[in-house]
This record gives C-alpha cells, sequence and structure tokens, in this order.
C-alpha cells in the first residue's frame, strides 16, 4: 500500500500519480484527525441523528462496526442506569472508548410515566411506536393537562473515566398524530415555542432543540477539549 505522508511535495506527487493523488493525500490526513468513538446502539435513526450533530471531527461508530450484535439489557430504574449500564458493557467487553443514552418521555399528567419504559411502554416485543402513541393517547384522554418533557441521558467512558450529560426538551403531547419524520414519540410531542410535532419540524430544526441534540452538543463540547 502507497503511504501517502511519503510524498515531501505537491509537484512530486503530480509528477508520479497525477492530481488526483494529492486530494487523496489530504483526505486521508484529515480523517486521521478524525476522533473514533463507538455509540452503544444499532438504531439508525438514533446513529443518524448523532453522527450529524456531532459532524466531521468525529467518527461514530455503531454496535455493529465494532461486532456487536447482542441485545445490552436495560434493567435500570432509572435512565442514568440504563446509560451507564450500556456504556459499561461496551467498554469492559471490547476496550473501546464508547458512550450510550437513555432517553424518556416524561409527562406530568401520568406523574413522568413512561420515564424509563417510554421504548416499551405497550408491553410485547421490541419498541412498537405506534402502540406506545396509542396507549399514550389513550390514556390522556380528557386530561387538560398535557405538559411533557424529553429527557435524554448520555454517559460517556473514556480511559475508564465515566461522565455524564443531559438534554432536556419541554413541551406538551398534542391528541392526534402529526407529522411523518422523526420516530418514536415524535409525531405527538409538540416543543415549546412552536407549533409543530417534531414529526413535523424535520430533522433540520428537531436536531438543534432536541433532548438528544442537547446533550450531545455537550457531550462534543467536551470531547473537543479531550481533543486540543
Amino acid at each position: 500500500m502507497i503511504d501517502p505522508n511519503a510524498f515531501v511535495s505537491q509537484s512530486s506527487v503530480i509528477g508520479v500519480y497525477g492530481e488526483g493523488f494529492d486530494e487523496m493525500r489530504v483526505s486521508v490526513k484529515k480523517d486521521k484527525k478524525k476522533m473514533k468513538i463507538v455509540f452503544a446502539t444499532n438504531n439508525a435513526n438514533k446513529l443518524m441523528e448523532v453522527r450529524k450533530i456531532l459532524g466531521d471531527q468525529f467518527k461514530v461508530l455503531s454496535l455493529e462496526d465494532i461486532g456487536c450484535h447482542e441485545d445490552i439489557p436495560e434493567k435500570g430504574q432509572t435512565l442514568e442506569d440504563n446509560a451507564l449500564l450500556k456504556a459499561q458493557f461496551v467498554y469492559n467487553k471490547y476496550h473501546v472508548d464508547c458512550f450510550a443514552d437513555d432517553t424518556g418521555l416524561e409527562v406530568d399528567a401520568l406523574g413522568g410515566a413512561p420515564g424509563v419504559y417510554s421504548a416499551r411502554y405497550a408491553g410485547g416485543v421490541g419498541h412498537d411506536s405506534e402502540a406506545n402513541m396509542t396507549k399514550l393517547l389513550h390514556e390522556l384522554e380528557n386530561n387538560n393537562n398535557r405538559k411533557a418533557r424529553f429527557r435524554t441521558i448520555i454517559t460517556l467512558i473514556i480511559d475508564g473515566k465515566v461522565k455524564n450529560f443531559e438534554g432536556v426538551v419541554n413541551g406538551e403531547i398534542i391528541t392526534q398524530r402529526r407529522g411523518g419524520e422523526g420516530f418514536g414519540y415524535d409525531p405527538i410531542f409538540q416543543p415549546n415555542g412552536y407549533t409543530e410535532t417534531f414529526a413535523e419540524l424535520g430533522t433540520g430544526i428537531k436536531n438543534q432543540i432536541s433532548h438528544r441534540a442537547r446533550a450531545t452538543q455537550k457531550l462534543a463540547e467536551y470531547l473537543k477539549t479531550l481533543k486540543s
């Protein structure tokens, strides 16, 4: 394999390999500067959101990228418990720097439910978003208190050191689904200050204001301090 760093001048590279090689050399150098870190998920939607928010300075790997196909148990009683369980599982087994998240929708009228059980609120196997929304809307029927918030906890483990980041967005549960983008409870959650649901706002705006965006921004700011 050719080592791009062995070429000391652009002119000599162009003379032997053509102009395109020098562009490739620059691209390789840029890629080497990226910080690699594992996001303990195989959820394509979450992975896409986080990669967009973190940007080109980081190479975010999924569980599949490191050969992890296990269903990591989420047996904690809080979001913080679950995020830590997932991050510790990956760090201890694969010995890589990583982060994991857990997110819950907390509804005032339901005493903070579904909370840590948001993904499996309707029961059954897997994450059935339609069933979860149907159950939630049914439980809030004829209830005027629709206040809710999304809360995300991200747990980062680097060199064995643990650090948490929290993101919160307040809003309300509307009475029927609206919008075709997003995932989970997005079609029925309307953030404060907006007349659209997360599913109507689109990923561009959502990735600026969402709970996961806010926690991930805090994560990114911290990771940048480690690179400097």
